[in-house]
């Protein structure tokens, strides 16, 4: 008669508290589903069989776990030994909060997975979920926070793009940043200039060293001089008892960013040279000067030198500002970029807001690049974000997007760039522009003919048969 395990033999044990726990969880949980290495199913219990629309546990054994539960997650496990320990699943309309554990033989050797359906309303969790997104909450709070007080936040890896003109000025931008030299970058309004002028900063040696942002034109011009050099003090009347630093000051050993530097005035541009030649400033209503360490980038959004030819601005000093200049292309050069452009936009603006899924469809991304964004990025955020407002599910299509541009927006067709002076045959120019206007609509359409042919005010027949004289069916367009 063979002797009975002994209660104390800690295999024993081990093997009974597995067997006691499975029981365990079988018995309270709503549905337990069983797989094999390979993603078969090998196991469900009666309790399951009802949310899976079976009538028998045979109707699931051996078939393929996605093939009973579409878009399950068991297969990972199976395959990767981790377990989901905490997840919500849909299925049939409803939500069920399950978790995935993998399965080992006695040798640790990884076998299949199981699956448990905890719960299958969540009325009883709703105290967890609060709580988790509250905790959501706060740590997006935390994070902007977190930037606030580390001023220059930005990095050339934020600075999305990859047509000539964005990796032309990302090219420029990472040769400044290997040197102190002033940087001037230039373009329209909202292209991203001070963002660039933080990823400059951040990849320097001064990145650990402030990073301070002037705008020139939002201080009056009384107040100029003592906000970029500082104030003895009881300078004047009304002045700080205790002096006041300036921005060239604060930003000492780091980086002091200049925006819209056309609109300073003639006379502290006098100054601002002194200080670029000098590295020496010299406090209102003091004789002291004081050395400062500051590399300057400025920034405009116009042409510095009708404004030197108006007498605006003063020669040497565009020339002492223009070591390297940076152009900023304008959103309407860089279509391309939309896809990854509204990414970055929509992961920024979900981290300082409440909308965690936000996705944007090709359908909302060809409504955009029908626009000619006048206020460029800047603008494009704008419109992002006013759309996940007024969105329910924090999707965009086309239809949130339409809702918001303005009306009339159309494509707009440019023919193929050209080297100056290049003559072409009437007939080699007139074919170039068809082929060039016919990618234009398909980008812009998303590859949806009827689309692209509604856009050139064409028929489909005449779209295909464009098409197909530009050998562009096959490669351009889903037929």
């Amino acid at each position: 008669m063979s002797a009975s395990p002994s209660i104390s033999d800690p295999a024993y044990l081990r093997a009974r508290a597995m067997e006691t726990l499975f029981e365990r969880l079988e018995k309270l949980c709503e549905g337990a589903i069983a797989i094999d290495r390979g993603g078969r199913v090998v196991y469900v219990n009666e309790k399951y069989l009802a949310a899976l629309g079976l009538n028998h546990t045979t109707e699931a054994i051996g078939r393929s776990i996605e093939e009973v539960i579409p878009n399950s997650l068991m297969r990972k496990v199976a395959e990767t030994g981790e377990p989901i320990l905490l997840d919500i699943m849909e299925l049939g309309g409803e939500q069920l909060v399950v978790t995935r554990m993998p399965i080992e033989d006695e040798n640790g050797t990884l076998i299949g997975a199981i699956g448990f359906v905890l719960y299958d309303h969540l009325e009883s969790l709703k105290p967890l979920l609060a709580r988790v997104a509250q905790l959501e909450s706060d740590l997006r709070l935390a994070r902007r926070q977190l930037s606030n007080a580390r001023a220059a936040r930005f990095t050339f890896a934020d600075f999305v793009g990859t047509t000539p003109g964005i990796a032309r000025a990302k090219e420029l931008a990472s040769r400044a940043a290997r040197q102190s030299v002033t940087v001037l970058l230039t373009g329209e309004t909202g292209t991203g200039k001070e963002m660039l002028a933080q990823a400059i900063h951040n990849a320097s040696s001064r990145a650990e060293k402030p990073f301070v942002s002037v705008n020139v034109a939002a201080i009056p011009e009384t107040l100029i001089e003592s906000e970029f050099f500082g104030t003895a003090p009881g300078a004047y009347t009304g002045a700080d008892r205790r002096g006041r630093e300036g921005k060239f000051r604060i930003a000492d050993g780091g980086t002091l960013f200049l925006d819209e530097i056309g609109e300073m005035p003639l006379q502290l541009q006098a100054k601002l040279l002194r200080v670029l030649q000098e590295r020496e400033i010299e406090p209102l209503g003091s004789d002291k000067i004081t050395r400062v360490d500051v590399r300057v980038i400025a920034a405009t959004n116009v042409d510095l030198r009708k404004r030197v030819s108006d007498g605006a601005f003063r020669a040497d000093l565009y020339y002492r500002l223009n070591v390297l200049s940076v152009d900023l292309p304008p959103l309407r050069h860089c279509r391309d970029d939309l896809p990854d452009i509204c990414a970055r936009l929509l992961d920024d603006i979900s981290a300082s807001g409440d909308y965690v899924k936000a996705k944007i469809t090709p359908s909302a991304l060809a409504a955009l690049a029908r626009y000619d964004w006048p206020g460029n990025v800047r603008e494009l955020r704008n419109i992002l974000e006013r759309a996940l407002i007024l969105s329910d599910s924090g999707r965009l299509t086309g239809e949130d997007v339409a809702r918001i541009l303005p009306v009339g927006t159309e494509v707009r067709l440019a023919p193929p760039e050209r080297p100056a002076g290049t003559v072409v045959p009437y007939a080699e120019a007139e074919a170039e522009f068809e082929k060039h206007m016919l990618e234009q609509a398909l980008a812009a359409s998303n590859g949806q003919i009827t689309e692209a042919a509604r856009m050139l005010r064409i028929s489909r027949a005449t779209f295909y048969k464009k098409l197909a004289k530009f050998g562009l069916a096959s490669g351009s367009a889903p037929v």
